[in-house]
């Protein structure tokens, strides 16, 4: 998706990091240069405005449903093992052990 426009981030790069940006899980300096992306490309303030619709829709439809505990330290050891690099099962982190 682009407007066809030049612009200083590459719409492809505002796509590709739209749900960090969304979820304030980037630098404070990336999410300016995405909202001065949005004020200049209207293709991408489209799509950036139905993600934050959809995301907004779902916290409030799905946002009270509790976490079962072990599905919680499953998926937090999983993160753990991939941001220190070492490599991650394949096996599906919701399969209980006479699953897997």
């Amino acid at each position: 998706m682009s407007c066809g426009e030049p612009h200083e981030t590459d719409c492809s790069e505002v796509l590709d990091h739209l749900y960090e940006f969304l979820d304030r899980e980037m630098p404070d300096a990336d999410c300016t240069k995405f909202e001065v992306h949005f004020e200049e490309c209207s293709p991408c303030l489209e799509k950036y405005g139905l993600e934050q619709a959809v995301k907004k829709l779902v916290k409030r439809c799905c946002g009270q449903d509790d976490v079962p505990t072990d599905l919680r330290s499953k998926v937090m050891g999983r993160i753990d093992l991939i941001r220190s690099g070492q490599s991650v099962p394949e096996h599906d982190v919701t399969a209980s052990p006479q699953e897997s």
